[in-house]
This record gives structure tokens, sequence and C-alpha cells, in this order.
């Protein structure tokens, strides 16, 4: 057993030093116990050898048991890269706990996202140095990868990277903004400058026709709202403006206030949703006996109403409506719209349980966090007066 091990291990070791040398990244301080799966042959034209079609590189499947990789995820997620002849697991791996991750903390990476054994050591030292220009420690980017894998391995282009990271700190964007741009919207650093240079002008203009007195503040005003911006095409956010000018009857003054606040969140749905969510809407409050004030006074306060699709929304009306509450107390308090349907009737159901009256007390408390709600409920049902 221990001869095949060892046998393992040495394959392991070939395996990775022939991925670094067809790479051109041989490294002297290169030291592990793995390796890639042949010899570094390539065609004529100096092209990657490949397996047969839809062949999976058994070797390659054995190395990432052995590292407890969950295969029937990587399978799923990326199947492409077990077919692979030369990858750098064991090169990552041995990067990765050198920051301070541990084998479970690698091993989930690659189940999740198998894409990330392609990467050189050379690419992995350069992206790491380039996320420590906006991360303080390296356990915060190995913290970071947990969660979100795909934020630090989807792009491959690590001068991009540099371009865009000097561009949009350059717009004075909050530190935590940054961090949320490359966690939960990555694509932004993997579009072109040219790209995110031109959103950025885009909503600049916007806001000078709108009568905005400083438009270099407002593209940084709508990103730290919708991180996901600057992945949406010019053309759907500019439609966007026009469906809720045109539907709102806003005037310019009054869409600017919209997107410098929590209106950026909706510009960058897609016109079709959010012209089908608006129709819905604007249904539903009609048949409740709603104005078309009341339709817009709801949307300016919480456009987030635009947001989930209409048998959501209606849903939750229906629930709130059915627990006691009116539509005029909704339209005060449209925050209480923010929980899931499951969460308000349960919450309906634990307030009923101690005879709150909405139309006594208000609505406030549904609003409130798991912790405080469950403390008035206690006090409620300690003192049902109170």
């Amino acid at each position: 057993m221990a001869a095949v091990s060892g046998m393992r291990a040495l394959l392991g070791l070939h395996r990775s030093i022939m991925f670094q040398c067809c790479s051109g990244l041989t490294q002297v301080q290169l030291k592990a116990t793995y390796l890639p799966r042949g010899l570094c042959s390539s065609d004529t034209k100096g092209n990657e050898p490949k397996l047969p079609v839809n062949t999976e590189n058994e070797s390659l499947l054995e190395n990432l048991n052995l590292m407890g990789v969950d295969v029937k995820m990587a399978r799923q997620r990326q199947p492409g890269v077990l077919r692979k002849t030369f990858t750098n697991e064991q090169g990552l791996a041995q990067f990765l706990k050198s920051k301070g991750a541990s084998s479970k903390v690698v091993a989930s990476i690659i189940s999740r996202y198998p894409r990330a054994i392609t990467r050189s050591l050379e690419h992995l030292d350069q992206r790491w140095e380039l996320w420590r220009n906006i991360f303080k420690t390296d356990a915060e980017i190995v913290t970071i990868l947990d969660r979100s894998p795909e934020s630090f391995f989807r792009s491959s282009d690590n001068a991009e990277l540099k371009k865009n990271i000097t561009f949009l700190t350059s717009l004075e964007l909050d530190t935590k903004v940054l961090h949320r741009l490359l966690t939960t919207a990555p694509r932004t650093f993997s579009n072109s400058l040219e790209l995110n240079r031109q959103m950025v002008e885009f909503l600049e203009d916007i806001c000078a026709e709108l009568g905005g007195k400083n438009p270099q503040q407002f593209p940084k005003a709508v990103i730290s709202r919708n991180v996901y911006i600057l992945t949406r095409s010019t053309k759907r956010v500019k439609t966007n403006i026009e469906i809720l000018r045109t539907s709102l009857k806003l005037d310019d003054s009054e869409l600017l206030a919209l997107f410098q606040g929590p209106g950026a969140e909706i510009l960058g749905l897609s016109n079709q949703y959010l012209r089908k969510n608006f129709n819905s809407l604007q249904q539903k409050m009609v048949s409740l006996r709603c104005q078309k004030a009341d339709i817009k006074k709801l949307i300016i306060s919480y456009p987030m109403v635009l947001y989930p699709g209409p048998n959501t929304l209606s849903s939750k009306l229906d629930c709130l409506l059915k627990g006691g509450i009116t539509i005029t107390q909704i339209l005060e308090k449209p925050k209480v719209l923010d929980y899931s349907t499951q969460n308000i009737i349960g919450r309906l159901e634990e307030l009923k349980r101690v005879g709150y009256d909405f139309q006594k007390n208000g609505i406030s408390v549904l609003d409130s966090s798991r912790k405080r709600f469950a403390a008035k409920i206690e006090r409620l049902a300690a003192s049902p007066d109170d």
C-alpha cells in the first residue's frame, strides 16, 4: 500500500511539473508531492494534446478523489475540465495552503469551481497580489474563495483585472463596495476596461441630462447601490429609465432622486421583466382600489416592489391583507414586503396568537429583525395589554 501511495505521489509531482513546464512557468521553489498525467507533448501547431471526446482523464479523477474533491459536483459544474490532459490541482492546493486554506477548503473550492485547477502558479501569484491591493489579509481572501470561488478564478486575464481595479478605485468607491464587486459581481473585472468606462460615462451623461449638479458622483451612487450594473448593457439601462419615466409620469428631478437612491437596484433588470412586473403590480393595486398616485408613491418609496415576480408579490400582499392589515398600512410601511411569504405567514400567526391589534399598534413589528421580533412576542405573551 505504501508503495502504491508513493507511486501516486511521484506521478502527481510529474504531472504538476509538466503543467508548469508546458505553461512556461517552471519554478525552482515548487515543492510538492503531486503531479500531471502524461508527457507534455503537443501537435505541430503547439496545441495541448487532447483526450478523445467525452473521455474523462482517469488519472485526474483519481487525484481529485484523493484530495477529497466532490467529483460528481465538479462534473456537473464544469465537465470539460475533467477531460483535460494537463491540470494543476496539486500546485493550486499547495498555493492555497500556503495562504492559510485547509485541505477541506481547497477540496470545496475545486468541487464548486473546477476550472481553478487550470490556473498556473504564476497566474495565481499575480492575481493574489492584485486582490491584496483591496483586501488587507490573506485570511480575508481565503474566506471569500471558500464562499465564492468563482469571484477569484472566473477570469484568467490578470492584466485586465489590474486595469479595472485601477479604474474603479479612481471612482472613489468605498472599500466595502469594491469588496462586493469582486465577490458578488466578478464579471465586472473580466469586462474590458473600455466596457466599464462606457457604462460609467453613460451614467454621467444620464445625470447631466436629468439636471444633476455632480455627474461624476452619480456613477458612484448607482454602483454602490447596484454592484451588478457594470455587467449590464447601456441599452438595457436606458430603456429601463424610459419605462419608469413613462409608466410613473416622473419628471427629471424625480428620476434623478430615484436612481441616486434605492431605484438604482432595479436599473439592471431585463426590460421585459420590468414591464411585466410593473403591469402586474398596477393590476393588483387597481383591484385593491388604489389610485395611480398610490402606485407611484409605492414604487418611489420602495422600488424593490418591482424586483420579485408577480406571483410572489401577489402572494405577499394577499397574506398581509388576510392577516388584518390594510393596503393603506402597507403603502406606509412597504418594507414589510422584504420578507418571504413563509416568513410573513409565520409572523402573522405568532402575532395572532398573542392577540396583536394591527389597527391599534401598526405594522412596524413585522419589519424587525428575528431577534427583536421574538423578544416582542415574548413580551406580548407575558403582558397581552402591552
